[in-house]
């Protein structure tokens, strides 16, 4: 039980969370039903405020207290012509398709508006008008009720009731936490050399509510070091929430590590901390619809949800597992209970998606709840990259032609159209000759094609709720394709091609393949507009990694305010416990790769002679590791070595990394920006060494073409944002897999005499002392 409530105690709740934990009951029914963004809810409500005439009232302030709680809220407008509160609703479809608990939601809201707004004007009664607003057909559907002043004070009083204690219990979990995070120590001994500077300008970021760029190398202890600081600043600054978040799965694992201990170190474990997962990973039933027919974890959820959500917060520490273990006992899905528990935890873990996607949970709720979140982003360098991915789609026709097997009869036609579109769009757009281009807008007939088939779809599966399978996937891809070609601007390119020439990949080491369909792409190149907003609403967040640099790199492709802090922390380890060495004579410039392959297996052996043990040899591409790996075991075939694979799965990189014994000898070939380069940890004798035979520039193409011209557009001439930056980031990243403590030594080899170049060297790290060339 809570702790009594001091006889002044007031707590202030939103109406929308108010009636999200009291009016939600019934079943779990998530159907697609195809939602209107949060810019088009806006233009949503200004086209109904427009419609209603100059008296009409909008965004009016509410507020008023019940009990101990204080309500407060916008009602989006009131009508004095007619008399009647209204709460608008933009949606895309029919208000029909709307499952019948989420009516009940916007029902309630508009009620608890409706009750603190006949406080406010002194009123008996009035009309509450429910709103919902197409977005497509522009056309609006009321739903009206007459309701007197009297009735909709009983239900709020019922509401608050119903929340008051959860309330309580909240304020009182809050207390408790700021006071043990107030009294936290320093899990470690002493602070590690870097480290504590580190945590010095973290914590005063968010004391002063900034954005951070923090480089700091590998052995420091970035984790502890970024959450420790901002644990501490948490209850002296207001912050509601912490999230630290990731660009790699693997990343939550030394997250999680740390917190363990850091939340060991509260009195009575006064730290939640929750693990965000993903649908694939949350899911009890994958390949069942989230829909009270098809799964029974969906039915009852709501009704179910409170005593799952009790216990959960009672236990507090809510990594994957434990969710699912509650669900399951409770009989509620174990992913959609970790999308509700979000709301009541302290620290969130989980993938930069979660808050930088178009869907993004936390954005959402962010805006919803109006939280102080505070964000921690480890291995940034990745952001530029996955937020490329999270505004970036693509159509294939061979898409279509396989959507349109199992198309039902109301989208045939529609799915038809779109490949006979997209079909004439290429060949009006390509050429045997020139098989690839951008073009400037995207053709009206072609994104006709495009949103009448998404509706199609759409309304198959609103009827359909329970299907699943290959056309809903495609459905769902369409759906993004069409929100990305709707928000075309110079941010991205629209690509045609008649094979897919640069895919966008979805691990770092695919590196595509050819093939025979025609393509249409939306290719991101800067998602700074996209993201601008989100950074703006945050109280302070913190972006590290080992490889940031050049700081304006971050700042202008992400949106990162234009204050936004740099610190470039010194390496742990002494200078001379990495020797650097640039072979001067070898390039591996496509051109020159075969007659690289001889000098390469020479320096290659000559190194391991001189100083056996593991190493690492990264190279650009597959096909250059296999030739090189080949001319290594031709000239040498006593130095042991293993190769990375194309799409290796989780089984098979352990076993390419358990090749790697303490005191062993061996030579381990990987591709340059793939997932042997970065997140690897091989401290000690595991692995004594690196060589580098590329500089990792992408390779010449149209689309690498039209990528350089249009960051010089937006960014200007010569930044090297579209090739060289990345590209170092990569090697920095793979050469920081040799030192990983600060009793390490090693050897790094740089295979090319590129590196020589000013530009180049001026973007590797001061540490890395580069000898004299001859040398």
């Amino acid at each position: 039980m809570p702790a009594p409530s001091p006889p002044d105690w007031t707590c202030t709740v939103s109406v929308r969370e108010l009636c999200e934990f009291t009016a939600k009951q019934g079943d779990l029914d998530r159907r697609f039903t195809p939602a209107a963004t949060a810019l088009e809810g806006l233009m949503g409500q200004n086209t109904v405020a427009q419609r209603r005439g100059q008296d009409y009232q909008t965004e009016i302030a509410l507020e008023g207290l019940c009990g101990p709680l204080r309500v407060r809220g916008r009602a989006d407008g009131f009508d004095p012509r007619r008399q009647c509160l209204e709460e608008i609703k933009t949606i895309r479809g029919r208000p029909d398709e709307i499952p019948a608990n989420r009516r009940l939601l916007h029902w309630a809201q508009l009620q608890t508006y409706g009750a603190l707004f006949c406080r406010a004007r002194g009123l008996a009664q009035i009309a509450l008008v429910l709103v919902y607003f197409d977005a497509d057909s522009q056309g609006e559907t009321e739903l009206r009720q007459m309701v007197g002043a009297d009735e909709l004070e009983a239900v709020l009083a019922h509401r608050c009731n119903a929340f008051l204690a959860w309330a309580q219990a909240e304020a009182t979990h809050r207390a408790a936490r700021n006071a043990a995070l107030q009294a936290l120590a320093f899990p470690l001994q002493h602070f590690r050399a870097g480290q504590r500077g580190l945590a010095e300008a973290v914590y005063r970021n968010a004391a002063n509510g900034r954005c951070l760029l923090a480089q700091a190398p590998t052995g420091i202890g970035k984790t502890v070091g970024t959450l420790f600081p901002m644990l501490r600043a948490m209850p002296l600054h207001g912050v509601d929430k912490l999230a630290y978040l990731t660009c790699k799965g693997t990343g939550r694992l030394p997250a999680l590590e740390a917190l363990q201990q850091l939340r060991a170190g509260t009195t009575g474990r006064a730290l939640r901390v929750l693990t965000m997962v993903s649908k694939e990973e949350g899911c009890a039933h994958p390949g069942q619809a989230c829909h009270p027919d098809a799964c029974a974890l969906a039915r009852g959820f709501y009704d179910r949800l409170p005593a799952a959500r009790q216990e959960a917060v009672s236990i507090g520490w809510l990594d994957a597992a434990t969710q699912r273990q509650v669900a399951l006992r409770h009989g509620v899905c174990p992913y959609y209970l970790g999308q509700e528990l979000v709301r009541w935890a302290d620290v969130l873990v989980g993938d930069v998606n979660h808050l930088f996607d178009t869907s993004g949970l936390l954005w959402g709720l962010l805006q919803a709840l109006d939280w102080r979140l505070a964000v921690l982003v480890d291995e940034a360098h990745n952001l530029v990259e996955r937020a490329r991915r999270m505004y970036s789609a693509d159509l294939a026709t061979g898409q279509i032609r396989a959507a349109l097997v199992s198309a039902p009869a109301i989208a045939q036609g529609p799915v038809t159209a779109l490949l006979a579109a997209t079909e004439a769009l290429v060949a009006d757009s390509v050429s045997t000759a020139e098989p690839c281009t951008v073009l400037d807008a995207a053709p009206d007939a072609w994104v006709q094609a495009l949103q009448t088939a998404a509706g199609a779809l759409s309304d198959h599966f609103n009827r359909h709720p329970l299907s699943m399978g290959a056309l809903r996937d495609f459905h769902f891809e369409l759906q993004h394709l069409l929100r990305l070609v709707e928000a075309l601007s110079d941010h991205s390119l629209l690509e045609v091609s008649a094979s897919l020439d640069t895919p966008i990949a979805k691990d770092a080491d695919d590196e595509g393949s050819a093939s025979g369909d025609t393509t249409v792409q939306v290719r991101n190149v800067s998602p700074a507009c996209f993201l601008r907003q989100r950074f703006q609403a945050l109280h302070s967040v913190t972006l590290f990694s080992a490889t940031l640099a050049p700081p304006a790199y971050a700042v202008q492709l992400l949106g990162l305010p234009e204050n936004t802090a740099w610190l470039d922390v010194p390496p742990a380890f002494p200078a001379e416990h990495l020797c650097v060495q640039v072979a001067d004579g070898i390039s591996t410039r496509y051109t020159n790769r075969a007659r690289s392959l001889q000098p390469l297996a020479a320096v290659l052996a000559r190194q391991f002679d001189e100083h056996p043990g593991n190493y690492l040899a990264f190279f650009s591409s597959f096909d250059y590791l296999e030739k090189a790996a080949s001319a290594l075991a031709h000239a040498r075939p006593d130095i042991p070595q293993w190769r990375q694979a194309r799409r290796m799965n989780t089984g098979e990189r352990a076993t390419f990394l358990a090749q790697f014994q303490p005191a062993g000898r061996g030579i381990g070939f990987a591709v340059l920006g793939g997932v042997f380069a970065e997140g690897v940890d091989l401290p000690g004798t595991r692995l004594i060494g690196a060589f580098i035979a590329t500089l990792g520039l992408p390779p010449v193409s149209v689309t690498q073409t039209h990528l350089q011209a249009r960051l010089d557009k937006l960014c200007g001439p010569g930044h090297g944002y579209a090739d060289l930056v990345p590209a170092m980031q990569r090697v920095v990243q793979a050469g920081g897999r040799v030192i990983r403590t600060p009793q390490d030594q090693g050897w790094l080899w740089l295979l090319d005499d590129r590196y020589r170049r000013p530009e180049v060297a001026a973007l590797l790290p001061a540490a890395w002392r580069l000898p004299a060339a001859g040398r």
